[in-house]
């Protein structure tokens, strides 16, 4: 079962990066300045936040009247994922493209490699702006994540198991019937597979297997 995939968009105005940027830092708001075509501080020890995908959310801009990401955070996003992917998987925990918009909120295990791997995003695409990274600290990176909820697939137990997914950095996310989610001992279960990775047990719906109809034979 694959990892679930979040987008966020955030209604906020478009970020600027004329003259000095000044990246905010989600610890000390008031942040510091830095020159163009630098990385964010890798300062930054906030965690890792999440996309709320709960609730309805504005688009932080439209592309001939289409909602859509930034150009400016979509651009520096796709060159972080890249990295993230690659020589960078080992410390790449997650990342959401206009948080706020025109921003890159990026997840990692080590701060200053986050830094490297911002640097290394705009070497491959200079147009990406780095300055408009914003560094988090989490505690798994998402490989790390992947394959412990992958341990979870096929697993033995009294519950069934609908989906599984690896969720801020931190977490698995599991999904199981109304009785599963309710059970400690199979919560007890799941975070033994894993390793001892924290896994949040929430209750969902059993996949619907779709049959194709194979057209009639002439």
């Amino acid at each position: 079962m694959r990892a679930k995939a979040a987008v966020a968009v955030a209604a906020v105005l478009l970020l600027t990066g004329c003259g000095n940027a000044v990246v905010a830092d989600p610890v000390d708001p008031g942040g510091k300045a830095v020159q163009p075509g630098q990385a964010a501080p890798a300062k930054t020890a906030g965690a890792c936040p999440e996309a709320d995908l709960t609730g309805p959310q504005a688009a932080p801009t439209l592309i001939d009247g289409t909602p859509a990401n930034t150009p400016e955070g979509e651009r520096l996003s796709t060159a972080i994922g890249a990295q993230g992917e690659g020589a960078f998987a080992d410390i790449y925990s997650s990342q959401i493209t206009d948080h706020p918009a025109g921003r890159v909120a990026l997840c990692v295990t080590d701060l200053a490699r986050g830094r490297l791997l911002v640097e290394a995003a705009h070497a491959a695409d200079p147009e990406a702006d780095p300055a408009r990274a914003d560094l988090y600290l989490s505690p798994y990176s998402q490989r790390t994540l992947q394959a412990a909820a992958d341990k979870l697939v096929g697993l033995k137990a009294e519950f069934p198991l609908y989906s599984t997914a690896a969720a801020r950095g931190a977490v698995v996310e599991v999904t199981t019937n109304k009785a599963g989610a309710a059970s400690a001992a199979f919560k007890a279960l799941l975070e033994k597979a894993t390793g001892g990775i924290p896994v949040e047990v929430e209750q969902g719906e059993q996949p619907t297997l779709l049959e194709a109809t194979l057209p009639a034979a002439h």
